[in-house]
């Protein structure tokens, strides 16, 4: 009698080994190009004009993942990829804004980014011989409706902020928060409960 054979499952992807928080290679020629593609975008968004509002609107729509209807970034901007951002209405962030979305960036409505902040998923083992192999890793970033990142904030990988979260300029936020604080220091922490 002959067994029945299955056929195997699919191997996942080095994109999808990233986004689902697996080690990845980022030499991967899928990632590759897709990077490339994204300094592409964001090279030809960074040398608009100001007068250029509508097309940087278009440009930002076709970069990210999804975005609500007003969606406004100043130049210059960076980010990794693109597909992984998602933003809700009324976004807005500022100069010099940086994010690093091997995973999932998810952003809520109202959402306001200040000048050089960084919002970064991507991260490297503690190992030396994983680190020194090339591997890389990525956790998710998700930041609630109507929250406020102050000036030269970091945001790390893994980061939940809950609904209207201020996060005050320089701070490092390591961990995740729940709602309607405000956030300051290295690592950040809570300085204020908001009604």
């Amino acid at each position: 009698m002959v067994g029945i054979c299955l056929p195997s499952p699919p191997m996942p992807t080095e994109r999808e080994k990233m986004v689902s928080g697996e080690f990845y290679d980022p030499c991967d020629s899928e990632l590759i190009a897709a990077r490339r593609a994204a300094r592409l975008a964001t090279e030809a968004f960074n040398a608009t004009s100001t007068d250029d509002y509508q097309e940087r609107i278009g440009m930002l729509k076709d970069l990210f993942g999804s975005t609500g209807d007003s969606v406004f970034v100043e130049p210059s901007f960076r980010c990794e990829y693109g597909f992984n951002i998602h933003v809700g209405d009324n976004f807005c962030a500022n100069f010099d804004c940086v994010i690093l979305d091997c995973a999932e960036v998810r952003i809520g409505k109202n959402c306001m980014i200040a000048p050089q902040v960084g919002i970064y998923t991507a991260y490297h083992p503690l190992d030396a011989a994983l680190r020194i192999s090339g591997k890389e890793l990525a956790a998710a970033v998700t930041i609630g409706d109507n929250c406020w990142i102050g000036g030269h904030a970091t945001i790390n990988p893994g980061v939940v902020l809950g609904d209207n979260v201020v996060v005050a300029s320089g701070a490092v936020v390591t961990k995740s928060f729940g709602d309607n604080v405000v956030l300051a220091g290295v690592p950040a922490r809570v300085i204020r409960t908001l009604a």
